[in-house]
Protein backbone atom coordinates (compact mmCIF):
# COMPACT_ATOMS: atom_id res chain seq x y z
CA UNK A 1 0.00 0.00 0.00
CA UNK A 2 1.61 3.23 -0.98
CA UNK A 3 1.73 6.35 1.12
CA UNK A 4 2.48 8.57 -1.98
CA UNK A 5 -1.52 9.08 -2.62
CA UNK A 6 -2.35 12.50 -3.97
CA UNK A 7 -5.69 13.81 -2.39
CA UNK A 8 -6.77 15.14 -5.53
CA UNK A 9 -7.83 11.82 -6.18
CA UNK A 10 -10.26 11.45 -3.22
CA UNK A 11 -13.51 12.60 -5.25
CA UNK A 12 -12.82 9.97 -8.63
CA UNK A 13 -14.19 6.77 -6.81
CA UNK A 14 -18.12 7.60 -6.44
CA UNK A 15 -19.06 9.38 -9.49
CA UNK A 16 -17.73 6.53 -11.50
CA UNK A 17 -19.81 4.22 -10.36
CA UNK A 18 -22.79 6.53 -10.91
CA UNK A 19 -22.20 6.99 -14.68
CA UNK A 20 -22.14 2.84 -14.48
CA UNK A 21 -25.73 3.15 -12.60
CA UNK A 22 -27.42 4.87 -15.28
CA UNK A 23 -27.58 2.01 -18.01
CA UNK A 24 -28.59 -0.83 -15.43
CA UNK A 25 -32.54 0.36 -16.29
CA UNK A 26 -32.28 0.42 -19.67
CA UNK A 27 -30.69 -2.70 -20.28
CA UNK A 28 -33.04 -4.47 -18.34
CA UNK A 29 -35.81 -2.74 -19.96
CA UNK A 30 -33.72 -3.69 -23.35
CA UNK A 31 -34.37 -7.78 -22.67
CA UNK A 32 -37.54 -7.17 -21.71
CA UNK A 33 -38.93 -5.57 -24.45
CA UNK A 34 -37.02 -8.33 -26.89
CA UNK A 35 -38.31 -10.98 -25.14
CA UNK A 36 -42.05 -9.44 -25.47
CA UNK A 37 -41.69 -8.48 -29.28
CA UNK A 38 -40.06 -11.95 -30.03
CA UNK A 39 -43.24 -13.80 -28.17
CA UNK A 40 -45.17 -11.57 -29.62
CA UNK A 41 -44.17 -12.48 -33.28
CA UNK A 42 -43.40 -16.26 -32.58
CA UNK A 43 -46.69 -16.44 -31.18
CA UNK A 44 -48.44 -14.44 -34.55
CA UNK A 45 -46.43 -16.36 -37.32
CA UNK A 46 -45.93 -19.67 -35.46
CA UNK A 47 -50.03 -20.01 -35.25
CA UNK A 48 -49.89 -21.05 -31.34
CA UNK A 49 -50.49 -18.14 -29.56
CA UNK A 50 -54.51 -15.98 -29.30
CA UNK A 51 -56.69 -16.16 -31.75
CA UNK A 52 -56.96 -11.92 -31.83
CA UNK A 53 -53.78 -11.31 -32.55
CA UNK A 54 -54.02 -9.99 -35.83
CA UNK A 55 -56.97 -11.25 -36.45
CA UNK A 56 -58.42 -7.75 -38.56
CA UNK A 57 -55.21 -6.48 -39.93
CA UNK A 58 -52.68 -9.63 -40.44
CA UNK A 59 -50.58 -7.87 -43.05
CA UNK A 60 -50.31 -4.42 -40.76
CA UNK A 61 -49.25 -6.92 -37.90
CA UNK A 62 -46.45 -8.76 -39.17
CA UNK A 63 -44.87 -5.48 -40.58
CA UNK A 64 -45.34 -4.12 -36.97
CA UNK A 65 -43.61 -6.93 -35.88
CA UNK A 66 -40.87 -6.72 -38.34
CA UNK A 67 -40.45 -2.86 -37.65
CA UNK A 68 -40.28 -3.74 -33.95
CA UNK A 69 -37.57 -5.93 -33.39
CA UNK A 70 -35.92 -4.14 -35.87
CA UNK A 71 -35.93 -0.66 -33.73
CA UNK A 72 -35.69 -3.23 -30.69
CA UNK A 73 -32.29 -4.26 -32.60
CA UNK A 74 -31.53 -0.80 -33.17
CA UNK A 75 -31.25 0.02 -29.45
CA UNK A 76 -29.32 -2.67 -28.30
CA UNK A 77 -26.18 -1.72 -30.80
CA UNK A 78 -27.03 1.63 -29.14
CA UNK A 79 -26.87 0.61 -25.93
CA UNK A 80 -23.63 -1.24 -25.96
CA UNK A 81 -22.10 1.52 -27.89
CA UNK A 82 -23.35 3.99 -25.49
CA UNK A 83 -24.23 6.42 -27.71
CA UNK A 84 -26.30 8.32 -27.90
CA UNK A 85 -26.84 9.57 -24.06
CA UNK A 86 -29.08 7.21 -21.70
CA UNK A 87 -31.69 10.17 -21.42
CA UNK A 88 -31.88 9.73 -25.52
CA UNK A 89 -32.11 6.39 -25.82
CA UNK A 90 -34.61 5.80 -22.75
CA UNK A 91 -37.11 8.26 -24.36
CA UNK A 92 -36.44 6.11 -27.92
CA UNK A 93 -37.34 2.86 -26.56
CA UNK A 94 -40.77 4.12 -24.93
CA UNK A 95 -42.10 6.01 -27.69
CA UNK A 96 -41.08 3.26 -30.22
CA UNK A 97 -43.80 0.93 -28.08
CA UNK A 98 -46.58 3.24 -27.72
CA UNK A 99 -46.82 3.29 -30.83
CA UNK A 100 -45.74 -0.07 -32.03
CA UNK A 101 -48.20 -1.74 -29.41
CA UNK A 102 -50.78 0.47 -30.52
CA UNK A 103 -50.83 -0.40 -34.20
CA UNK A 104 -50.23 -4.08 -32.92
CA UNK A 105 -53.88 -3.49 -30.56
CA UNK A 106 -55.25 -1.49 -34.00
CA UNK A 107 -54.29 -5.12 -36.19
CA UNK A 108 -55.83 -7.31 -33.48
CA UNK A 109 -59.09 -6.26 -32.60
CA UNK A 110 -58.79 -2.68 -30.34
CA UNK A 111 -58.18 -2.36 -26.45
CA UNK A 112 -60.20 -5.13 -25.94
CA UNK A 113 -57.70 -7.88 -26.65
CA UNK A 114 -55.63 -6.45 -23.33
CA UNK A 115 -52.64 -5.50 -25.19
CA UNK A 116 -52.76 -1.82 -23.75
CA UNK A 117 -51.57 -3.02 -20.57
CA UNK A 118 -48.01 -3.42 -22.25
CA UNK A 119 -47.84 0.26 -22.97
CA UNK A 120 -48.47 1.40 -19.49
CA UNK A 121 -45.36 -1.42 -18.26
CA UNK A 122 -43.61 0.76 -20.52
CA UNK A 123 -45.23 4.11 -19.01
CA UNK A 124 -43.66 2.76 -15.41
CA UNK A 125 -40.34 1.91 -16.92
CA UNK A 126 -39.91 5.16 -18.80
CA UNK A 127 -40.73 7.14 -15.36
CA UNK A 128 -37.63 5.26 -13.97
CA UNK A 129 -35.07 5.97 -16.92
CA UNK A 130 -36.45 9.60 -17.09
CA UNK A 131 -36.46 12.58 -14.37
CA UNK A 132 -38.80 14.88 -13.65
CA UNK A 133 -42.68 15.19 -15.31
CA UNK A 134 -41.08 12.97 -18.41
CA UNK A 135 -44.07 10.16 -17.89
CA UNK A 136 -46.95 12.67 -17.93
CA UNK A 137 -45.77 13.17 -21.10
CA UNK A 138 -45.93 9.58 -22.14
CA UNK A 139 -49.03 8.85 -20.59
CA UNK A 140 -50.46 11.75 -22.70
CA UNK A 141 -48.65 10.35 -25.81
CA UNK A 142 -50.18 6.72 -25.16
CA UNK A 143 -53.97 8.23 -24.37
CA UNK A 144 -53.69 9.77 -27.90
CA UNK A 145 -52.22 7.17 -29.12
CA UNK A 146 -55.31 4.55 -28.04
CA UNK A 147 -57.98 7.33 -28.39
CA UNK A 148 -56.83 7.86 -32.16
CA UNK A 149 -56.72 4.14 -32.63
CA UNK A 150 -60.05 4.06 -31.19
CA UNK A 151 -61.34 6.84 -33.65
CA UNK A 152 -60.13 4.98 -37.05
CA UNK A 153 -61.48 2.06 -36.11
CA UNK A 154 -64.76 3.50 -35.31
CA UNK A 155 -64.66 5.03 -38.90
CA UNK A 156 -63.50 2.34 -40.44
CA UNK A 157 -66.41 -0.14 -38.91
CA UNK A 158 -63.84 -2.26 -37.16
CA UNK A 159 -64.72 -1.53 -33.69
CA UNK A 160 -68.46 -0.51 -32.45
CA UNK A 161 -68.17 3.00 -30.10
CA UNK A 162 -68.78 1.55 -27.30
CA UNK A 163 -65.04 1.05 -27.34
CA UNK A 164 -64.47 4.70 -26.09
CA UNK A 165 -65.09 4.16 -22.81
CA UNK A 166 -63.05 1.04 -22.07
CA UNK A 167 -59.97 3.84 -24.47
CA UNK A 168 -60.66 6.02 -21.82
CA UNK A 169 -60.35 4.08 -18.83
CA UNK A 170 -57.14 2.87 -20.31
CA UNK A 171 -56.03 6.36 -20.62
CA UNK A 172 -57.15 7.03 -17.10
CA UNK A 173 -54.83 4.13 -16.02
CA UNK A 174 -51.90 5.64 -18.05
CA UNK A 175 -52.07 8.73 -16.17
CA UNK A 176 -52.57 7.00 -12.61
CA UNK A 177 -49.73 4.49 -13.24
CA UNK A 178 -47.83 7.55 -14.73
CA UNK A 179 -48.32 9.64 -11.63
CA UNK A 180 -47.68 6.86 -9.31
CA UNK A 181 -44.28 5.80 -11.21
CA UNK A 182 -43.49 9.35 -10.97
CA UNK A 183 -44.10 9.82 -7.37
CA UNK A 184 -42.24 6.46 -6.58
CA UNK A 185 -39.10 7.68 -9.17
CA UNK A 186 -38.90 11.07 -7.15
CA UNK A 187 -38.75 8.80 -4.09
CA UNK A 188 -36.41 6.29 -5.79
CA UNK A 189 -34.19 9.18 -7.07
CA UNK A 190 -33.68 10.85 -3.64
CA UNK A 191 -33.00 7.46 -2.05
CA UNK A 192 -30.19 7.03 -4.86
CA UNK A 193 -28.45 10.22 -4.63
CA UNK A 194 -28.54 9.43 -0.52
CA UNK A 195 -27.12 5.83 -1.34
CA UNK A 196 -24.58 7.79 -3.94
CA UNK A 197 -23.37 10.17 -1.49
CA UNK A 198 -22.65 7.65 1.30
CA UNK A 199 -20.90 5.68 -0.99
CA UNK A 200 -18.71 8.84 -1.88
CA UNK A 201 -18.26 9.79 1.31
CA UNK A 202 -17.60 6.52 2.95
CA UNK A 203 -14.82 6.51 -0.33
CA UNK A 204 -13.67 9.48 0.26
CA UNK A 205 -13.65 8.60 4.31
CA UNK A 206 -11.30 5.28 3.29
CA UNK A 207 -8.89 7.15 1.37
CA UNK A 208 -8.31 9.87 4.05
CA UNK A 209 -7.88 7.38 6.47
CA UNK A 210 -5.22 5.69 4.56
CA UNK A 211 -3.67 8.83 3.72
CA UNK A 212 -3.45 9.38 7.11
CA UNK A 213 -2.36 6.51 8.49
CA UNK A 214 0.26 6.31 5.34
CA UNK A 215 1.88 9.68 6.56
CA UNK A 216 2.23 9.15 10.28
CA UNK A 217 5.16 9.44 12.22
CA UNK A 218 4.14 6.44 14.52
CA UNK A 219 4.83 3.18 12.66
CA UNK A 220 1.11 0.74 12.39
CA UNK A 221 0.93 -2.67 11.10
CA UNK A 222 -2.53 -4.64 11.32
CA UNK A 223 -1.82 -8.78 12.04
CA UNK A 224 -4.83 -11.00 11.79
CA UNK A 225 -5.24 -13.86 14.14
CA UNK A 226 -2.49 -16.11 12.81
CA UNK A 227 0.09 -13.36 12.66
CA UNK A 228 0.17 -11.95 9.05
CA UNK A 229 0.48 -8.83 8.29
CA UNK A 230 -2.43 -7.20 6.39
CA UNK A 231 -1.18 -3.83 6.55
CA UNK A 232 1.91 -1.75 7.31
CA UNK A 233 2.38 2.01 7.13
CA UNK A 234 5.48 3.92 5.52
CA UNK A 235 6.57 4.61 9.32
CA UNK A 236 6.70 0.70 10.25
CA UNK A 237 8.47 0.19 6.77
CA UNK A 238 11.23 2.70 7.80
CA UNK A 239 11.17 1.82 11.34
CA UNK A 240 11.31 -1.55 11.25
CA UNK A 241 14.58 -1.29 8.29
CA UNK A 242 12.74 -1.10 5.36
CA UNK A 243 12.19 -5.21 5.25
CA UNK A 244 10.62 -7.25 3.03
CA UNK A 245 7.11 -6.74 4.17
CA UNK A 246 4.24 -7.70 2.42
CA UNK A 247 0.68 -8.35 2.52
CA UNK A 248 -0.18 -12.04 3.90
CA UNK A 249 3.57 -12.28 5.09
CA UNK A 250 3.97 -13.94 8.47
CA UNK A 251 5.17 -11.13 11.29
CA UNK A 252 7.88 -13.64 12.49
CA UNK A 253 9.74 -13.52 8.83
CA UNK A 254 9.36 -10.21 8.80
CA UNK A 255 10.60 -8.74 12.13
CA UNK A 256 11.95 -11.51 14.65
CA UNK A 257 11.96 -9.30 17.94
CA UNK A 258 8.76 -7.57 17.01
CA UNK A 259 6.92 -10.98 16.93
CA UNK A 260 8.19 -12.13 20.07
CA UNK A 261 7.13 -9.00 21.76
CA UNK A 262 3.68 -9.64 20.54
CA UNK A 263 3.72 -13.21 21.69
CA UNK A 264 4.54 -11.73 25.45
CA UNK A 265 2.13 -9.22 25.22
CA UNK A 266 -0.78 -11.64 24.27
CA UNK A 267 0.62 -14.07 27.13
CA UNK A 268 0.38 -11.29 29.66
CA UNK A 269 -0.97 -8.44 28.39
CA UNK A 270 -1.30 -6.34 31.37
CA UNK A 271 2.24 -5.77 31.10
CA UNK A 272 4.02 -2.99 29.27
CA UNK A 273 5.98 -4.56 26.37
CA UNK A 274 9.89 -3.04 26.40
CA UNK A 275 12.02 -2.14 23.97
CA UNK A 276 13.78 -3.72 20.75
CA UNK A 277 15.97 -3.31 18.10
CA UNK A 278 14.73 -4.66 15.01
CA UNK A 279 18.41 -5.61 13.48
CA UNK A 280 21.57 -5.60 15.54
CA UNK A 281 22.40 -2.26 14.17
CA UNK A 282 19.01 -0.71 14.24
CA UNK A 283 17.08 1.96 16.02
CA UNK A 284 15.53 1.14 19.05
CA UNK A 285 11.74 0.88 18.82
CA UNK A 286 8.87 1.19 21.40
CA UNK A 287 5.96 -1.18 20.35
CA UNK A 288 2.35 -0.78 21.73
CA UNK A 289 -0.32 -3.21 21.10
CA UNK A 290 -4.08 -3.02 21.03
CA UNK A 291 -6.65 -6.23 19.87
CA UNK A 292 -9.40 -5.86 17.19
CA UNK A 293 -12.73 -7.12 17.87
CA UNK A 294 -15.27 -7.85 20.62
CA UNK A 295 -13.38 -10.79 21.51
CA UNK A 296 -9.75 -9.23 21.23
CA UNK A 297 -8.73 -12.57 18.74
CA UNK A 298 -9.55 -10.83 15.77
CA UNK A 299 -6.03 -9.74 15.35
CA UNK A 300 -3.99 -6.78 16.74
CA UNK A 301 -2.55 -3.43 15.95
CA UNK A 302 1.12 -2.62 16.45
CA UNK A 303 1.83 1.06 16.72
CA UNK A 304 5.69 1.33 16.76
CA UNK A 305 7.46 4.89 17.92
CA UNK A 306 11.14 5.49 17.65
CA UNK A 307 12.81 6.01 21.05
CA UNK A 308 14.56 8.88 19.69
CA UNK A 309 11.17 10.90 18.66
CA UNK A 310 9.61 10.22 22.39
CA UNK A 311 13.22 11.36 23.74
CA UNK A 312 13.15 13.92 21.53
CA UNK A 313 9.87 15.60 22.68
CA UNK A 314 11.33 15.20 26.09
CA UNK A 315 14.30 16.93 24.92
CA UNK A 316 12.26 19.75 23.71
CA UNK A 317 10.63 20.57 27.09
CA UNK A 318 14.11 20.19 28.57
CA UNK A 319 15.52 22.90 26.64
CA UNK A 320 12.53 25.11 27.03
CA UNK A 321 13.30 25.24 30.76
CA UNK A 322 16.91 25.08 30.11
CA UNK A 323 16.62 28.58 27.45
CA UNK A 324 15.34 30.42 30.44
CA UNK A 325 17.79 29.05 33.10
CA UNK A 326 20.80 29.96 30.81
CA UNK A 327 19.56 33.16 30.27
CA UNK A 328 19.82 33.79 33.66
CA UNK A 329 23.24 32.55 33.47
CA UNK A 330 24.08 34.64 31.13
CA UNK A 331 23.01 37.60 33.09
CA UNK A 332 23.60 36.39 36.29
CA UNK A 333 27.36 34.97 36.08
CA UNK A 334 28.81 36.54 32.80
CA UNK A 335 28.80 40.43 33.92
CA UNK A 336 30.97 39.49 36.90
CA UNK A 337 33.07 37.09 35.02
CA UNK A 338 33.59 39.54 32.29
CA UNK A 339 35.12 42.00 35.17
CA UNK A 340 37.49 39.43 37.00
CA UNK A 341 38.93 39.00 33.14
CA UNK A 342 39.52 42.69 32.43
CA UNK A 343 41.03 42.92 36.08
CA UNK A 344 43.28 39.65 34.56
CA UNK A 345 44.39 41.89 31.41
CA UNK A 346 44.93 45.00 33.68
CA UNK A 347 47.02 43.07 35.72
CA UNK A 348 49.14 41.03 33.48
CA UNK A 349 49.76 44.76 32.04
CA UNK A 350 51.80 45.53 35.39
CA UNK A 351 55.65 45.29 35.74
CA UNK A 352 56.00 44.81 39.34
CA UNK A 353 54.41 41.44 39.48
CA UNK A 354 56.24 38.67 40.95
CA UNK A 355 56.54 35.46 38.96
CA UNK A 356 54.02 33.50 41.79
CA UNK A 357 52.04 36.52 41.20
CA UNK A 358 52.01 36.04 37.27
CA UNK A 359 51.22 32.11 37.97
CA UNK A 360 47.99 33.03 39.75
CA UNK A 361 46.78 35.37 37.02
CA UNK A 362 47.72 32.46 34.30
CA UNK A 363 45.11 30.13 36.54
CA UNK A 364 42.81 32.91 36.78
CA UNK A 365 42.62 33.72 33.22
CA UNK A 366 42.54 30.18 32.40
CA UNK A 367 39.62 29.07 34.29
CA UNK A 368 37.58 32.31 33.50
CA UNK A 369 38.04 31.47 30.08
CA UNK A 370 37.11 27.83 30.44
CA UNK A 371 33.91 28.98 32.48
CA UNK A 372 33.04 31.67 29.52
CA UNK A 373 33.34 28.27 27.45
CA UNK A 374 31.15 26.40 29.30
CA UNK A 375 28.74 28.84 29.13
CA UNK A 376 28.58 29.38 25.69
CA UNK A 377 28.23 26.05 25.50
CA UNK A 378 25.11 25.73 27.31
CA UNK A 379 23.72 28.94 25.67
CA UNK A 380 24.27 27.39 22.10
CA UNK A 381 22.81 23.83 23.54
CA UNK A 382 19.19 26.27 24.62
CA UNK A 383 19.63 28.45 21.65
CA UNK A 384 19.44 25.66 18.53
CA UNK A 385 16.44 25.65 16.50
CA UNK A 386 14.35 23.09 15.40
CA UNK A 387 16.18 20.32 13.04
CA UNK A 388 14.75 21.48 9.19
CA UNK A 389 16.02 18.00 8.12
CA UNK A 390 16.37 17.68 4.03
CA UNK A 391 18.15 14.41 1.60
CA UNK A 392 21.02 15.33 0.17
CA UNK A 393 24.12 12.49 -1.14
CA UNK A 394 26.51 11.76 2.09
CA UNK A 395 29.82 12.05 0.17
CA UNK A 396 29.37 15.32 -1.55
CA UNK A 397 28.46 16.85 1.11
CA UNK A 398 31.33 15.11 3.31
CA UNK A 399 34.24 16.59 1.08
CA UNK A 400 33.01 20.01 1.67
CA UNK A 401 33.37 19.38 5.30
CA UNK A 402 36.98 17.81 5.14
CA UNK A 403 38.13 20.74 3.25
CA UNK A 404 36.67 23.39 5.67
CA UNK A 405 37.79 20.86 8.68
CA UNK A 406 41.37 20.99 7.12
CA UNK A 407 41.64 24.56 6.81
CA UNK A 408 40.03 25.19 10.38
CA UNK A 409 42.82 22.89 12.22
CA UNK A 410 45.21 23.63 9.92
CA UNK A 411 45.77 19.88 9.58
CA UNK A 412 47.43 18.13 5.77
CA UNK A 413 44.90 16.22 3.60
CA UNK A 414 46.36 13.14 4.35
CA UNK A 415 44.95 13.22 7.99
CA UNK A 416 41.51 12.90 6.76
CA UNK A 417 39.72 9.83 4.34
CA UNK A 418 36.75 9.79 3.00
CA UNK A 419 34.83 6.36 2.12
CA UNK A 420 31.30 6.09 1.25
CA UNK A 421 29.97 2.84 -0.24
CA UNK A 422 27.78 3.18 -2.38
CA UNK A 423 29.05 6.59 -3.55
CA UNK A 424 24.98 8.08 -4.12
CA UNK A 425 24.42 7.22 -0.25
CA UNK A 426 21.27 9.63 0.41
CA UNK A 427 20.74 10.76 4.35
CA UNK A 428 17.66 12.77 5.70
CA UNK A 429 19.48 15.25 8.16
CA UNK A 430 19.87 19.09 8.70
CA UNK A 431 23.02 20.01 7.47
CA UNK A 432 23.68 22.77 9.99
CA UNK A 433 23.52 20.42 12.83
CA UNK A 434 24.70 17.32 11.09
CA UNK A 435 28.30 19.77 10.82
CA UNK A 436 27.70 20.84 14.22
CA UNK A 437 28.25 17.06 15.37
CA UNK A 438 30.77 16.00 13.38
CA UNK A 439 32.88 19.34 14.04
CA UNK A 440 32.27 18.14 17.55
CA UNK A 441 33.52 14.57 17.44
CA UNK A 442 36.54 15.42 15.39
CA UNK A 443 37.64 18.43 17.60
CA UNK A 444 37.11 15.39 20.50
CA UNK A 445 39.47 13.26 18.37
CA UNK A 446 41.99 16.15 18.09
CA UNK A 447 41.87 17.23 21.45
CA UNK A 448 42.49 14.00 23.12
CA UNK A 449 45.15 12.81 20.59
CA UNK A 450 48.43 12.29 22.19
CA UNK A 451 51.52 12.73 19.38
CA UNK A 452 51.81 14.81 16.99
CA UNK A 453 48.82 17.02 15.81
CA UNK A 454 50.42 15.77 11.95
CA UNK A 455 49.68 12.43 12.60
CA UNK A 456 45.98 12.19 13.57
CA UNK A 457 43.77 10.25 10.88
CA UNK A 458 40.29 11.15 10.81
CA UNK A 459 38.29 8.26 8.45
CA UNK A 460 34.43 9.19 7.70
CA UNK A 461 33.25 5.62 6.46
CA UNK A 462 29.27 5.02 5.75
CA UNK A 463 27.13 4.02 3.18
CA UNK A 464 24.47 1.06 3.59
CA UNK A 465 23.81 -1.00 6.61
CA UNK A 466 23.15 -4.82 5.27
CA UNK A 467 21.22 -5.74 8.46
CA UNK A 468 18.54 -2.84 7.98
CA UNK A 469 19.12 -0.83 4.83
CA UNK A 470 19.76 2.00 6.60
CA UNK A 471 22.37 4.85 6.04
CA UNK A 472 25.38 5.54 8.55
CA UNK A 473 28.35 7.26 8.81
CA UNK A 474 31.19 6.15 11.12
CA UNK A 475 34.08 8.51 12.30
CA UNK A 476 36.77 7.06 13.27
CA UNK A 477 40.33 8.12 14.87
CA UNK A 478 43.44 6.39 15.44
CA UNK A 479 44.30 8.15 19.16
CA UNK A 480 44.04 6.36 22.14
CA UNK A 481 40.51 5.25 22.17
CA UNK A 482 37.67 5.95 25.41
CA UNK A 483 38.55 3.02 28.52
CA UNK A 484 35.68 0.90 28.68
CA UNK A 485 34.83 1.65 32.37
CA UNK A 486 34.08 5.55 31.35
CA UNK A 487 32.39 4.60 27.77
CA UNK A 488 29.19 4.48 29.29
CA UNK A 489 29.33 8.14 30.27
CA UNK A 490 30.99 10.19 27.56
CA UNK A 491 27.52 11.63 26.52
CA UNK A 492 26.39 12.75 30.18
CA UNK A 493 26.65 16.40 30.15
CA UNK A 494 29.68 18.15 31.84
CA UNK A 495 31.70 15.05 31.58
CA UNK A 496 35.24 14.64 31.14
CA UNK A 497 38.33 12.64 31.16
CA UNK A 498 40.81 15.93 30.67
CA UNK A 499 40.48 19.42 32.99
CA UNK A 500 41.49 21.18 29.88
CA UNK A 501 37.48 20.38 28.50
CA UNK A 502 33.91 21.34 29.28
CA UNK A 503 32.66 18.10 28.99
CA UNK A 504 29.30 19.12 26.79
CA UNK A 505 31.13 18.60 22.93
CA UNK A 506 29.73 14.74 22.91
CA UNK A 507 26.46 15.81 25.14
CA UNK A 508 25.46 18.51 22.51
CA UNK A 509 26.59 16.10 19.31
CA UNK A 510 24.17 13.33 20.76
CA UNK A 511 21.49 16.09 21.50
CA UNK A 512 21.69 17.25 18.13
CA UNK A 513 21.70 13.67 16.84
CA UNK A 514 18.65 12.81 18.46
CA UNK A 515 16.90 16.62 17.10
CA UNK A 516 17.65 14.90 13.66
CA UNK A 517 15.95 10.97 14.68
CA UNK A 518 19.55 9.68 14.33
CA UNK A 519 21.18 7.71 16.97
CA UNK A 520 24.97 8.19 18.00
CA UNK A 521 26.88 5.92 19.75
CA UNK A 522 30.23 4.84 20.41
CA UNK A 523 31.90 1.52 19.54
CA UNK A 524 35.18 0.38 20.55
CA UNK A 525 37.70 -0.64 17.72
CA UNK A 526 39.86 -3.48 18.60
CA UNK A 527 43.11 -2.52 17.07
CA UNK A 528 42.91 1.40 18.98
CA UNK A 529 41.03 4.49 18.36
CA UNK A 530 37.41 5.54 18.72
CA UNK A 531 34.50 5.33 16.33
CA UNK A 532 31.39 7.14 16.87
CA UNK A 533 28.19 5.32 14.42
CA UNK A 534 25.59 7.44 13.76
CA UNK A 535 22.43 5.71 11.91
CA UNK A 536 19.93 7.97 10.28
CA UNK A 537 16.44 7.61 9.49
CA UNK A 538 16.03 6.12 5.79
CA UNK A 539 14.71 7.71 3.22
CA UNK A 540 11.37 7.62 1.41
CA UNK A 541 12.84 7.62 -2.20
CA UNK A 542 14.99 4.02 -1.23
CA UNK A 543 11.65 2.22 -0.12
CA UNK A 544 10.56 -0.76 -3.07
CA UNK A 545 7.44 -0.94 -4.40
CA UNK A 546 6.38 -4.99 -2.27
Amino acid sequence: MSGNQDTSSWLKVAPTAVRGNVWIIPRLFFIYRLIVAILLSAAFFGGWGPVFLGQLRPDLYALTCTVYLSLIFASGLMLYWRHPASAAQSFFMVVTDIFCITLLLHASGGVQTGLGTLIAVSIATGSLMLPGRTALLFAALSTLSVLTQQTVATFSGISPTTGYPQAGMLGVAFFAIATLALVLSQRATKSEQLITQQELDLANLEQLNDYIIQHMQTGILVVDDESRIRLINDAAWYLLGMPDAKTGKHLKLVCQPLFQSMQQWRGKREREPGSFRPTPSGRELKPGFSPLGESGNDGTVVFIEDEASVTQQAQQIKLASLGRLTASIAHEIRNPLGAIGHAEQLLQESTQLANGDQRLLQIIGTNTRRVNEIIENVLQLSRRSQARPKEFILKEWLDLFVQECMTYHSLPPASFVVEIDPPDTLIFADATQLRQILSNLCENSIFHFHGEKSDIIISFKGGITQASGGPFLDVIDNGAGIPHAVARQIFEPFFTTNNRGTGLGLYIAKELSESNRMRLEYLPVERGGSCFRMNFPGTRTRRREG
